[in-house]
């Protein structure tokens, strides 16, 4: 018989949310604060999970840059790691290794959603407002669209 919600220690919500998806130890702290009964018990048992290997920065930000890169720049990408609460060490060698493929990867989205070239210069501002809006560099946005 399952425990009711309420019953489920810290531990317990923190390996059902890792067992979703990888979460930072920031993200687990967001979500798993209101279920704290004493100070300081999340954050034993967070610190237990992240000695026992089940929360790793390395693994959410290797998880979020292979979700997001085909679609989104390295500036979008960087924004959503920080939003997770990332160190910037652990951040910056999958941000570089991203910006080495950022025309690649600009240019097929562009292809994907326009296909071919503006003709008049309305349309081209739509195609570079929309690169842009998904975090690629302005200089790579007027290579793609030029």
């Amino acid at each position: 018989m399952a425990l009711p919600a309420s019953r489920i220690s810290l531990k317990g919500r923190a390996l059902r949310l890792l067992s979703q998806r990888e979460h930072s130890r920031v993200e687990l702290e967001r979500k798993l604060a209101e279920h704290e009964e004493e100070p300081g018990t999340l954050a034993r048992a967070l610190d237990e999970l992240q000695a026992k290997g089940f929360i790793s920065e390395e693994r959410v930000v290797e998880s979020v840059v292979h979700r997001r890169a085909s679609k989104l720049g390295a500036a979008r990408v960087q924004q959503e790691l920080a939003a997770k609460g990332l160190s910037a060490e652990s951040m910056s060698l999958a941000l570089e290794q991203l910006r080495v493929t950022e025309f690649e990867r600009a240019r097929d989205v562009w292809s994907r959603k326009f296909g071919e070239s503006a003709t008049d210069p309305k349309e081209r501002a739509k195609q570079m407002r929309f690169l842009l809006s998904r975090g690629f560099a302005a200089e790579v946005v007027r290579k793609v669209t030029g």
